[in-house]
């Protein structure tokens, strides 16, 4: 049995609790069996916090592990297999930042998870929607006007294509893609950002079909189902769907809101995900209609997030790391607490209702008998929320009790 004591460490246990100073922590081959433990064996190897501040590993409930934006003529030189080895830094890079756990909304298929699971790599904990359904011309379409097509990630054996169309071809795509392993299903229900062909407000699946996929993910598979909804008309829809979470949430309404309160849908927020475009648009090759329309949407995003925030909406982080850089995820809390939240609630929407959002019950937390991912940095975060987005400010990354990561 392995042991490892983690001693005279500022708790901070993810679940809301005030931060608890001069504490030590027993994790036992892998999860954590004591809060100062009274008894503690010769054999456990010990780490000395010196005071530092300990949280859980961070949960990212909306990355894209498989890719990382980058310019046209880069993306299409790029041999097809060389994405696969790009993506192995991607996974370790979201470590480095302090994320143990992700929620993979497109693109990492179920090889790429099982590597991790069996230490082929060092990653995140993945669950992985595998595809993400979209309408023919809607916001997962990655045919231009010109005729070419330049996809988001290019589909293979372990990645179906994602074009369904009408009620019976959705239902056979969403079975296909649970075939390939899918954890989650992922719909394009609105148009979106990057997209040359549609806008955020548009509407695309039809409530029948959203129904449909929630019937056979969710009603069959037991299986929950996120969607990429930002338009108002959109979002209603996958509300009245029974659809578990929204993603961006660009344009809420009063009423929206409400309904998702007495229904318990989270909402993903990725408030990072427009900004970081603006920011890196001519590093990452963002084209001029993407840029164009996430400068329009940035407010109106930043009023939804506030509006959602102060109604009690379940707000689980997630970035859309892909879209932009892999391992900068962390910003995503700073931006949160610059629009209203708590420095606590940021932590905890981050970990606990993170993990509550994926439906894990045994990670988010520093709790007896949950797996025991940490990370460790030396300012106290709840003072100042920015130190966590920069990935030198991360010290130690723990996931399942095996360090990953010590640059103390």
């Amino acid at each position: 049995m392995s042991k490892l004591l983690v001693k005279n460490i500022s708790l901070i246990n993810g679940s809301g609790d005030p931060l608890k100073e001069n504490t030590s922590i027993l994790i036992e081959d892998g999860v954590y069996t004591a809060i100062n433990p009274k008894n503690i064996s010769d054999t456990a190897d010990v780490i000395d916090g010196e005071g530092k501040y300990l949280l859980p590993g961070m949960i990212d409930t909306h990355v894209h592990l498989a890719t990382e934006f980058q310019p046209l003529a880069e993306k299409i030189a790029t041999p097809f297999s060389y994405n696969f080895f790009h993506s192995i830094e991607f996974a370790k890079r979201t470590i480095d930042a302090g994320v143990t756990t992700v929620r993979d909304a497109y693109g990492a298929d179920l090889g790429f998870k099982k590597a991790i699971e069996d230490g082929l790599i060092d990653g995140p904990r993945m669950q992985i929607s595998v595809s993400a359904l979209s309408i023919t011309g809607g916001h997962g379409d990655s045919m231009n006007y010109s005729g070419i097509e330049v996809p988001f990630i290019k589909p293979h054996p372990g990645l179906p294509s994602n074009i369904a169309d009408g009620v019976e071809e959705v239902r056979k795509k969403t079975r296909e893609i649970l075939r390939a392993g899918a954890d989650v299903i992922k719909v394009m229900a609105t148009g979106g950002v990057s997209t040359p062909t549609d806008h955020p407000r548009f509407t695309q699946y039809s409530l029948e079909e959203l129904k449909v996929i929630v019937e056979e993910a969710e009603f069959r598979n037991g299986v929950k189902v996120m969607a990429h909804a930002q338009g108002a008309e959109g979002i209603k829809q996958c509300l009245d769907a029974g659809i578990h979470s929204i993603e961006h949430g660009i344009y809420l309404t009063d009423e929206i809101i409400e309904q998702m309160k007495e229904q318990g849908t989270y909402l993903v927020p990725t408030l990072l995900a427009p900004l970081s475009v603006i920011e890196f648009a001519e590093e990452l090759g963002v084209s001029a209609v993407g840029l164009k329309k996430s400068k329009e949407v940035l407010q109106d995003h930043i009023d939804s997030f506030k509006k959602a925030y102060k109604a009690g909406v379940k707000i689980a982080m997630g970035t859309d790391a892909g879209v932009f850089k892999h391992g900068t995820n962390l910003r995503e809390l700073e931006l949160m607490v610059q629009h209203g939240m708590t420095p606590m609630d940021a932590i905890v929407a981050s970990t606990k209702v993170a993990a509550e959002c994926m439906q894990l019950d045994n990670v988010g937390q520093i709790k007896e008998g949950y797996l025991a991912d940490f990370i460790l940095v030396d300012k106290n975060p709840l003072e100042d929320i920015a130190i966590l987005k920069d990935i030198d400010n991360i010290l130690v990354v723990a996931k399942e009790g095996k360090i990953l990561k010590d640059i103390r």
